[in-house]
């Protein structure tokens, strides 16, 4: 029994630990693209990093600090909605945010063009972000603050929440520097950065998901696993306006077999209905693996 207990110690320690570098390179790569691009450029990907921009260009507080003490009233609430675990992780995420905002601000920006900064800014913080969500942490901010609420209110969407809150911040930037191009801009870096933290839990290797309906469906099943390699899994089905039951294979391919695979059918069957979309993400044998 203490050789189970040891042995489960040992594997969510080294969990934990692991958890714990992705927190570093995320916040480490989220500080890069904020102090690098988005920061000299007056442009926010939301967040308490927005308000953070407004207070360091007209009050000089260090961006880092700011975003540290904002976060604060957070990290008590969320001790109690989210429990231990979780605010240890989010209080190292935001401490280590920023303490790498603050040593990078010594560094030169790389860019002084608005566009390109919103582009690689959004990079930047999209990866960072996705990292760091990977390791079930935060950085404080808007993602911490729409956890909370959707504690409070369990029916509402995080994505929904957090653009409303980034939404909000971005407004505050564009009224404090009055200028609507900073609102624009730091809008693209915020939809860029969402699309990359898509990308990361999503994958970005589109496969195809078919639909094939045919009365050959055997003589097709075989032709598709002897010549593409792909198996298929057959369905019931039945026809509502002629009350016909039929069996309907369904095929996960990508692209290129996909090509193939259409070939094959209409060789057997030239008649047969062929849907075909996008599926996201496939998760199991001759696809990804976790």
């Amino acid at each position: 029994m203490n050789k189970i207990k040891k042995a489960r110690l040992i594997i969510n320690t080294t969990s934990y630990m692991s958890e714990i570098i992705q927190i570093i390179i995320g916040t480490f790569i989220m500080s890069c693209g904020t102090v690098f691009f988005l920061l000299p450029n007056q442009l926010s990907s939301g967040g308490f990093s927005g308000i953070a921009t407004i207070t360091f260009y007209f009050f000089k507080f260090p961006m880092g600090i700011t975003i540290l003490v904002l976060n604060i009233p957070l990290f008590f609430i969320s001790l109690f909605k989210n429990g231990g675990k979780f605010l240890a992780k989010a209080i190292i995420g935001t401490a280590l945010l920023s303490v790498f905002i603050d040593i990078l601000e010594r560094f030169n920006p790389l860019t002084s063009d608005r566009f390109l900064a919103c582009i690689y800014g959004g990079i930047l913080t999209g990866i960072g972000t996705a990292i760091i969500l990977k390791a079930n942490a935060s950085t404080g901010g808007s993602d911490l603050l729409a956890n909370i609420i959707k504690k409070f209110k369990p029916t509402a969407r995080t994505s929904n929440l957090i653009v409303i809150i980034d939404t909000i911040i971005v407004g505050l930037n564009v009224i404090f520097f009055k200028e609507l191009e900073i609102g624009l801009y730091s809008a693209i870096a915020i939809y860029i950065m969402g699309k990359i933290i898509d990308i990361f839990f999503e994958g970005i290797y589109f496969t195809k998901m078919m639909w094939i309906v045919s009365d050959k469906y055997v003589e097709i099943s075989k032709k598709i696993n002897s010549e593409i390699g792909r198996g298929t899994t057959a369905l019931y089905g039945k026809g509502m306006y002629k009350g016909e039951e039929k069996n309907v294979l369904l095929c996960v391919a990508s692209r290129t077999e996909v090509v193939y695979i259409r070939q094959a059918i209409k060789k057997i069957d030239s008649r047969a209905f062929i849907i075909i979309s996008n599926a996201r993400e496939v998760i199991g044998n001759g696809f990804k693996r976790e």
